[in-house]
């Protein structure tokens, strides 16, 4: 079936549209692992006798392997497939996962974490694809938004799992959990996932770098792009360097209690397939400018230093993160008249540079002024992602048309 005759039966689709349980969880598995050390990074501070900056590597390895594998994974999909593609990555982040729990020192850790980033485009970017292929056009933002909340639920239970496990029987024992989740995950998939009907296998060729030029030369593509940048850049910033925050007086936070803190991720799975719905209605440049709001007010409510007020705050930043990813990711389905899996490629490069960033910029602002000099940062930064927004998207977003 050539690609885009599922958009052409869209009737028929709806028949037989496939059950949005196995890309939620996908979902799961893709931020399973990346995030995981994120709520042991002062617990490393202490067993690796190393320095924030170099502990928060197990962080910025792992994003920036995202951002170099994402581009062209998508081409990989369109020669092998996305469900085949999708089931791989999820089995080579499983065994890069476990492979952590052998790391000698620091360095090797580092190293496997950086396997694991180049799994997660193969999860992350064709799941999109996936979905923006084989579901209906009206259909695929709610869609695309209860992935998401896959996605939120698997940050959710990879942080508060490490934290947990870490305080209790060690920082190995986490990757030796979730190894095993995500190899079970990749069984699951297997059987579970349905093979494609709305895409056809193309060999890679010359094409790759004329349809990247014409992605990128895309006015609304490229605001996109900009603002996946700042959406990960705000969300890393944020749950990396509050976790230094917490762990020091007055909080003196455990690690199984930082990582507990990312309970607030619940509220953006609960949020985000609320905003897939107001997406479908509303458009996708006003959310984004909603969202941006929250992420503001929830960044300097975290400047209250009290226990309660710093989790309000992360509560709003997270829901405006997860609600921006949500429009911008469903939008690329919209706007992408071709090669909709290097699109997405694109967006998660960009992302995960942003992620990459997030998780190294904000440590010289740390060393000098502490949180508020990181909240002054990721404040900026969401204003910044609000006028990419009204400046990149048109006030009113023109219908998928059929075939696209």
């Amino acid at each position: 079936m050539p690609q885009g005759a599922g958009r052409e039966g869209e009737s028929e689709v709806n028949r037989t549209a496939p059950a949005t349980a196995p890309v939620v969880l996908a979902g799961f598995c893709a931020f399973l692992n990346l995030y995981a050390t994120q709520p042991v990074l002062p617990l490393l501070e202490k067993v690796f006798r190393a320095s924030h900056n170099q502990v928060v590597l197990t962080v910025t390895a792992a994003t920036a392997a995202v951002a170099l594998a994402a581009p062209f994974v998508g081409q990989i999909a369109d020669r092998l497939g996305r469900k085949r593609v999708i089931v791989a990555s999820v089995a080579l982040m499983g065994i890069a996962t476990l492979m952590s729990a052998t790391s000698s020192g620091l360095h090797v850790l580092i190293f496997w974490r950086f396997v694991q980033g180049l799994a997660t485009p193969g999860i992350f970017a064709v799941t999109i694809a996936y979905i923006n292929d084989e579901w209906p056009a009206g259909r695929a933002a709610s869609a695309v938004a209860a992935y998401v909340s896959g996605t939120v639920l698997g940050g959710f239970s990879g942080r508060v799992l490490s934290g947990f496990i870490a305080e209790y029987l060690g920082w190995r024992w986490i990757f030796l959990v979730l190894g095993c989740v995500a190899l079970a995950i990749s069984a699951v998939l297997q059987w579970g996932l349905p093979r494609e009907r709305g895409f056809a296998s193309r060999a890679p060729g010359r094409g790759f770098l004329r349809s990247a030029r014409g992605h990128l030369t895309n006015r609304r593509l490229a605001a996109t792009y900009l603002g996946a940048f700042c959406v990960l850049f705000t969300q890393v910033a944020a749950f990396t360097y509050v976790t230094f925050y917490l762990a020091a007086p007055p909080f003196s936070l455990s690690s199984g209690a930082l990582g507990a803190i990312f309970a607030v991720y619940l509220v953006g799975a609960a949020v985000t397939p609320l905003a897939g719905r107001a997406i479908d209605h509303f458009g996708h440049r006003g959310i984004v400018q909603l969202a941006c709001a929250l992420g503001v007010c929830g960044a300097l409510l975290a400047l209250v230093p009290t226990l309660p007020a710093v989790l309000a705050g992360l509560t709003l930043c997270s829901c405006g993160v997860f609600i921006t990813n949500s429009a911008a990711t469903s939008y690329i389905g919209t706007v992408a008249r071709h090669s909709r899996a290097l699109a997405v490629g694109i967006y998660v490069s960009f992302y995960y540079v942003g992620g990459s960033f997030g998780s190294a910029a904000p440590g010289w602002l740390w060393a000098r002024w502490g949180w508020p000099g990181c909240v002054a940062l990721i404040v900026c930064v969401q204003i910044a992602l609000a006028a990419v927004a009204w400046f990149g998207w048109p006030p009113a977003e023109r219908k998928p048309v059929a075939g696209v």
